[in-house]
């Protein structure tokens, strides 16, 4: 390895050092409250060395919700042959299931992921196109596994719904990620007043979002 590239791993050994502290701070402390200086000093980088490597911290949490992305997709990959045998209509479950996986095995990483997708973090100044890009590439692949699932639904007969894959998917991410917020924030809530957990409520919640794009003669969901 010549002079050149050990700097380069240097480099990048560094830049995962930055991020990975920055992970511990947000997650303990939350993504408001963290500053650039907690990162620097949990990274035991000068805040100038910190800044060498990324403009601001929104830019670092868009490398976090990468990070998740990225490891909610490995969740995905890890199970793709099982979905081979299921119809459309199992396939989204499965995916619905998979997220709430992912939830509970990597609850830091699914609320950064849930901030995003409950505002407009990518219009932040401080994020690069580089950056936002990324987490709009990443999210796009776990769209593209749903509309999938929606265009084998509608050959195979056991969908329908009015408006194409794309914009159907559209919806039932947005309904998707509402529900898991929901079922995450008000468990004390849900518990209290309506005598459900976060299970039932999510379980409830795709038995419903399923019905409504079933077809007539779709058989059983």
């Amino acid at each position: 390895m010549g002079i050149a590239d050990r700097k380069e791993r240097q480099k990048e050994i560094r830049r995962i050092d930055i991020i990975e502290a920055a992970e511990r701070v947000i997650f303990a402390k939350g993504y408001t409250a963290a500053t650039m200086d907690d990162v620097a000093k949990e990274a035991q980088f000068s805040k100038r060395t910190v800044y060498i490597y990324f403009n601001s911290k929104e830019q670092i949490y868009f490398e976090i919700m990468a990070r998740g992305y990225r490891r909610l997709l490995e969740l995905w990959e890890e199970e793709e042959d099982g979905s081979r045998l299921l119809d459309a209509p199992g396939e989204i479950r499965r995916l619905g299931l998979l997220f709430y996986r992912f939830g509970a095995e990597f609850p830091d990483y699914f609320q950064a992921i849930m901030e995003y997708e409950n505002g407009e973090m990518d219009f932040l100044k401080g994020v690069p196109d580089s950056s936002r890009e990324e987490c709009y590439a990443l999210g796009e692949r776990i769209m593209e596994r749903l509309i999938t699932a929606l265009d084998r639904g509608l050959a195979e007969g056991s969908l329908h719904f009015e408006g194409g894959s794309r914009r159907t998917a559209l919806v039932l991410w947005a309904a998707i990620v509402g529900i898991f917020n929901m079922a995450r924030r008000k468990k004390r809530y849900l518990e209290h007043y309506y005598e459900t957990t976060e299970e039932q409520l999510i379980a409830e919640a795709f038995d419903l979002l399923l019905r409504s794009i079933a077809a007539p003669d779709g058989g059983s969901l």
